[in-house]
């Protein structure tokens, strides 16, 4: 049995990625703008398998806007240390009190749990 890779485990858990030219198309910016969200947490990238290139999760926007939330979150787990792809480790993975995945909590205009819960790991 072959061990999981970082790169299996976010490909197992986000499904669907945009790479920066894509993701700058979503948000009606330029590809140098992404780069500058993503520097500053405001966004977040992995490279999703091998060869792949760094490429930010597709649900990370919705309707031609950052999630609301996300870019707090994003900068909170920064500020504790934490890479990219801890951060969307946790913001994707199945959490059963909330219900459903931190992302989707925030997709639903549901985040006061999830940046209390954000605020406790973090620091």
């Amino acid at each position: 049995m072959s061990e999981n890779t970082p790169e299996d485990d976010l490909q197992t858990l986000i499904t669907d990625w945009l790479d920066w030219k894509a993701a700058a198309t979503e948000l009606h910016v330029s590809v140098t703008k992404i780069r500058t969200l993503i520097r500053e947490h405001h966004l977040a990238a992995a490279v999703p398998s091998p060869g792949a290139g760094q490429q930010v999760p597709a649900e990370l926007i919705m309707d031609g806007e950052i999630v609301k939330g996300v870019p707090g979150l994003l900068t909170l787990f920064a500020d504790g240390g934490w890479d990219d792809r801890e951060k969307l480790t946790w913001l994707f993975t199945e959490d059963e009190s909330l219900p459903g995945r931190p992302i989707d909590a925030l997709r639903e205009n549901r985040g006061s749990e999830v940046k209390r819960r954000a605020q406790a790991l973090a620091l």
